[in-house]
């Protein structure tokens, strides 16, 4: 009897303090992904052919030659610095669209801006996105 006891105590403390790790660590993680961070870490994709000349979140018809992203909490229309962290290279694009709610990626990125990044071929990319506003960024003349 007292090694059910035992048992049964040790069982109910064990999941208990497991508990509390995980949601101590979710809050960690959570705390990588704010909302509107200005700077935000993750990974990136890119848009599959099948969306090509369909609505967006914003109203716009997709194009895969157009710089644009989806992303799920940054509001529409928001320009972004996208930074490729493999080998540093940069895109400036326009948030028009959201992704599913359960997709777990950052950004999913037109064709256009994934060949500027040069990770067409590799499917997902690490990235850093830097949020530029709701105004249009000025290109920089070289």
């Amino acid at each position: 009897m007292k090694k059910a006891i035992c048992l049964l105590i040790f069982c109910l403390c064990t999941t208990t303090f497991s508990g509390i790790a995980q949601s101590r660590q979710n809050t960690v993680r959570n705390a990588k992904k704010k909302k509107n961070a200005k700077i935000q870490y993750g990974t990136a994709s890119f848009y599959s052919n099948k969306f090509n000349g369909r609505r967006t979140a914003n109203g716009e018809i997709f194009s895969q030659n157009k710089l644009t992203a989806a992303h799920n909490t940054l509001p529409l229309g928001t320009w972004l610095r996208v930074t490729n962290l493999r080998n540093k290279k940069t895109v400036i694009v326009k948030v028009t669209d959201r992704l599913h709610y359960r997709n777990k990626r950052l950004l999913d990125l037109s064709k256009a801006a994934a060949n500027q990044l040069s990770f067409r071929k590799s499917g997902l990319l690490p990235i850093k996105v830097e949020v530029l506003g709701k105004t249009r960024p000025v290109a920089k003349a070289n």
